[in-house]
Order: C-alpha cells, then structure tokens, then sequence
C-alpha cells in the first residue's frame, strides 16, 4: 500500500511524501491554491474512478515528478482534476452538465480523449473532494493528513 502525507504549511506551500513500503521517501513541493493541494484532487479523482494518472504511477513505482511520460488515460484524469480545480475556485457548485462540458472542451484543446465518466461519477468524486477538504481544514499548520491509494469506495 502507497501512503500519501500531505502536510500543511505556512507559507507558500504545503508538502507531499509519497510512502512506498522499503522505498526513501519522494518529498514533492505543492503550492498552495486556495482550495485543497493539487494532488490532493488527484487522489479523489483517481480513488473515486480508479484510473491510472499521477499517483496511480507513482505508487506503481515511477518518480514523483511534475512532468512525466505522456500517457492517455493519465493525461485525461489530469483534464478531469483541472475541471474538478476550477470548480473548487468557483466553489464547488458548478453544475455537473457544465463541468462536464468543460471537461469535453479541454480534453479537445488538448486532444486527448475523455474518459468515460456520468453525472454520478462526478457527484462522487465533488463528494470525495468535500470530504477531503473538510479533513484539510481541520489540519493545523505544520501537521499531515495521511491518505492511502485504493482506500476511498468504488462508486462503479
């Protein structure tokens, strides 16, 4: 089991350390956004659906790096977590028809195919994220929220 610790810090960014059982640790920088890390969207996208994208390869061993090997079904969960992001910043309360139309629009501009995901998906997945994000907020600076790959519910 990959854990990922995300720590909240003070300044500009939080931390994340990715956990891989008789591995150092990847300590990786995250700035901070107003909402909950990045990764942290990532991981609700990636649990919720169970899709290959960021964190999928690296707990499958590949280095924790903002820029890594293209590959289709982790290009199209990383469009799926930009609209989750910007939902975030709107609040989270776009309507799931818009969001999912915004999703079809970047994964065009970018060419890159959607993956298949219904209303339902998204609601799971916003529902992942509000509970993260309650967690986030309770984390007093300079403390950690550990979470584990595969531990978030199957909605399929």
């Amino acid at each position: 089991m990959v854990q990922i610790l995300f720590t909240k810090g003070a300044g500009k960014h939080d931390r994340m350390e990715v956990m891989r059982g008789g591995v150092p640790a990847e300590v990786i920088d995250l700035p901070k956004q107003g909402i909950i890390p990045h990764d942290m969207v990532h991981f609700a996208v990636e649990s919720t659906l169970r899709k290959r994208g960021f964190l999928m390869r690296v707990a499958e061993g590949e280095e924790a790096a903002f820029r890594m090997q293209p590959e289709a079904e982790s290009e199209s969960v990383e469009r799926l977590v930009e609209v989750f992001q910007a939902d975030g910043w709107a609040g989270w309360a776009t309507p799931v028809p818009d969001m999912l139309q915004l999703y079809r629009v970047t994964c065009d501009a970018r060419r890159c195919e959607m993956l298949d995901v219904s209303p339902e998906d998204m609601e799971a997945i916003r529902q992942c994220i509000l509970e993260l994000s309650a967690h986030w907020e309770r984390v007093p600076v300079g403390e950690s929220l550990v979470l584990e790959l595969g531990e978030h519910r199957d909605t399929r």
